[in-house]
């Protein structure tokens, strides 16, 4: 299996495809390509949620915002994964997620036809050459190099004060739901009660159908982190809140 996720929307992932499919009769499966614009932080938090429930894979992400700059190219070894992309920060997280322990190669590449369309031009390629081979070629391959330098994306912990919590909007779903850093155990004790948001009240509910449709509530999503939604609406225009926005969490009694 090979996966593949990128920012790139239509069509441009049908060139990847072409491009892997003319080295290899891998089963190829799309992850997302509607990953957040350019946000490698979104895209390192989406792919940590998704890669580890995957089977041994080869998986290509291409999230690239300084492509044909001097940035470099990573293959991560995740026990039977391997994850290929640009050195961004975008891989460590999903790696991480997958093994406790990973291996990091620098890659050495030759000049790609095109400096704006490395997905095609150099990840995909790689990524393919990597599923035909197995992961030993990260090992008997003098063009991969174990490196300990490398960029990493990491998340902000939240600050607790008593009662409050300042945390920060990681990311927004699709379904407006704005996803915290907050971690979902700080409300273990208050289920069925209401806290305040940002100065106002929100009922704490384990699911969204428990309260009525366009209301607010609080809740922790699969990620294991609380987040701010509206049953069957946006909880990010509700909450009036965004991506990198900060949030403040008050345990009270009520």
């Amino acid at each position: 299996m090979l996966t593949l996720a990128s920012d790139f929307g239509s069509p441009y992932p049908a060139a990847m495809k072409g491009a892997i499919l003319q080295r290899t009769d891998a089963r190829l499966v799309d992850v997302a390509h509607d990953l957040p614009r350019q946000d490698v932080r979104a895209a390192a938090f989406w792919l940590r949620e998704v890669l580890p429930y995957f089977p041994p894979a080869v998986h290509l992400v291409v999230v690239d915002p300084c492509v044909g700059t001097d940035r470099g190219v990573l293959a991560v070894a995740a026990d039977d994964h391997v994850l290929v992309g640009p050195d961004n920060g975008v891989l460590i997280p999903p790696a991480a997620a997958i093994a406790d322990t990973v291996a990091v190669y620098a890659v050495d590449y030759d000049e790609p036809a095109s400096q704006t369309f490395h997905g095609r031009d150099v990840f995909a390629p790689l990524a393919a050459e990597v599923h035909e081979a197995g992961v030993g070629l990260l090992e008997t391959d003098g063009r991969f190099t174990p490196t300990d330098d490398y960029e990493t994306v990491t998340f902000p912990e939240p600050e607790r004060d008593g009662p409050t919590i300042r945390g920060e909007v990681l990311v927004v779903d699709d379904f407006g739901n704005a996803i915290t850093n907050v971690p979902g155990s700080v409300l273990d004790e208050h289920f069925g009660r209401s806290i305040r948001i940002d100065g106002e009240p929100a009922p704490v509910r384990r699911t969204y159908a428990t309260v009525s449709p366009g209301q607010r509530l609080v809740t922790v999503g699969s990620h294991e982190n609380v987040e701010l939604a509206v049953n069957q609406g946006r909880g990010d225009e509700a909450f009036g809140v965004a991506a990198g926005d900060a949030v403040e969490l008050t345990l009270t009694s009520d």
